[in-house]
């Protein structure tokens, strides 16, 4: 009997990558907080440098040398009321509560800058927070043999070129260069598996105390059996990290100086996602020589790991209009490949350990957002934007514990202040609301499956998410 807990902790990264985000799936979604005032509806507006990100064709729009940093602060407001999970045996996992689970706030930085080189042609280039997660369940919640804790961060850096053919017609090219690292634990269901053994498999429950009791020097099966009545779970963590690479394309046509319409296309970007793996069964019990048998005969290595892995295109078409002096009005439509993540396939290179295969069966998803601007006085410019964006997750028997994700509504503020002739500052405030996420995910392989891995849990419950959202960034232009 092996404990084979590595390819689920694998799992839950890559599907873990926005849980804490604003977009669905795995996009973290702000990638701009004048885009965020608008509910990311102003892709067509191209009205600064981080139109690398959305549009690249829209730097052609820009003059001189200009600058966009910023940051995002996310505060998640969730909770998770657990309906009955289970171990592999069909019995409770008991537990305590998932509280405070969520960190009290995460921040994403960018930053973009663009430069005008002639009538036709300009640059720019981007760095901004594709992904990103965190997590932290702790050790004795009921969901424990789906993930205990995780932190995903991500950056990318976005290189882009336009060319403006003429008054009407511009075009859009950039690369990416996008780097992952996953830090993530799962408990082991030690107790599980004792429990099995006992009820189901007696000679072998035999053999093992036996083992115990001739390998570590207890007196008798008695004191062997003792030492595990009470045994606790072990642990597994895991760490990770990538370069990946992709591309993307813009088209922009202004038809006149009030109205442009937009279309744009972000690629996938494949991974490779390699990490180590630390098996701690160290708390199993008190007596320190159980522990080491039951690390030996569970085939307790600090292994390699790899799982291979495409992240979804993306393809947007937008439209902005300045209707008079003072207002302006926007819409963006965004499709997201999301059915790329089918099954996720682990390998474990060179062994020859069964491959662990995660069910996520995701579907392609809409986003659409309306946005306005209203200029209140030639210093300040006011946003407000309105989004419905769609999960991929088709049901509650394929959502994970580590992706709670659901359709979500997102309603934005945001504003630009002009300092002076050359700088202003952007603000920017969002509410999500998402709808309630029921999970019902039961992992098809247990301890005793000897051609799978994974704990063989069914994790039930239903989540209760709220995001705010508060951005600020400062913009100079040369």
């Amino acid at each position: 009997m092996k404990y084979k807990y590595l390819p689920l902790i694998i799992a839950s990264a890559l599907s873990a990558m926005s849980v804490t985000a604003q977009a669905s799936g795995y996009r973290f979604g702000s990638q701009s907080v004048a885009g965020q005032g608008t509910a990311d509806a102003n892709s067509a507006e191209a009205n600064d440098p981080s139109t690398v990100f959305y549009n690249p064709a829209g730097l052609s729009r820009l003059d001189g040398t200009q600058i966009s940093g910023g940051a995002t602060v996310v505060v998640p407001h969730s909770t998770f009321n657990d309906t009955g999970s289970t171990r592999f045996t069909g019995t409770s996992t008991g537990g305590t509560a998932a509280k405070d689970y969520a960190p009290d706030s995460v921040t994403a930085p960018s930053l973009y800058a663009s430069k005008k080189i002639n009538d036709q042609w300009s640059v720019g280039a981007g760095l901004f927070v594709p992904y990103g997660a965190k997590l932290d369940y702790g050790n004795t919640w009921t969901g424990r043999y789906a993930l205990t804790n995780i932190k995903l961060e991500s950056v990318a850096l976005n290189p882009s070129v336009a060319f403006k053919l003429d008054q009407h017609h511009s075009f859009g090219f950039g690369v990416s260069a996008e780097f992952m690292k996953a830090n993530l634990g799962q408990a082991v269901d030690v107790p599980g598996s004792v429990a099995y053994l006992g009820r189901f498999a007696p000679q072998a429950a035999q053999a093992f105390l036996g083992g115990i009791a001739r390998t570590q020097g207890l007196a008798a099966f008695g004191a062997a059996g003792a030492a595990l009545a009470g045994a606790q779970d072990g642990h597994a963590t895991m760490n990770g990290q990538d370069w990946g690479y992709g591309f993307n394309l813009g088209y922009l046509y202004t038809m006149d100086e009030s109205t442009r319409f937009g279309l744009a296309y972000r690629s996938s970007v494949s991974h490779k996602l390699k990490g180590d793996t630390v098996w701690d069964f160290s708390g199993v019990s008190t007596n320190p020589a159980v522990n080491q048998f039951i690390s030996t005969i569970s085939g307790k290595v600090n292994s390699n790991a790899l799982v291979e892995l495409r992240t979804p295109e993306t393809v947007s078409a937008n439209v902005f209009r300045q209707i008079d002096s003072k207002w302006a009005a926007m819409a963006d439509v965004t499709w997201t490949r999301n059915s790329r993540l089918q099954t996720l396939d682990i390998q474990f290179p060179p062994t020859k350990e069964g491959n662990e295969e995660i069910r996520q069966q995701w579907k392609n998803t809409y986003r659409l957002s309306l946005g306005a601007n209203y200029r209140y006085s030639d210093n300040l410019l006011l946003r407000a934007g309105f989004a419905y964006d769609q999960a991929p997750v088709r049901s509650a028997e394929l959502t994970h514990v580590a992706l709670p994700d659901s359709d979500r509504y997102q309603f934005s503020l945001g504003a630009n202040y002009k300092l002076n002739a050359n700088s202003s500052i952007d603000l920017a405030y969002s509410y999500m609301d998402f709808k309630n996420a029921v999970i019902d995910y039961t992992n098809a392989c247990s301890p005793v499956t000897p051609t799978c891995t994974g704990n063989g849990e069914t994790t039930r419950g239903v989540y209760k998410t709220r995001l705010q959202l508060l951005g600020v960034a400062y913009n100079y232009k040369f």
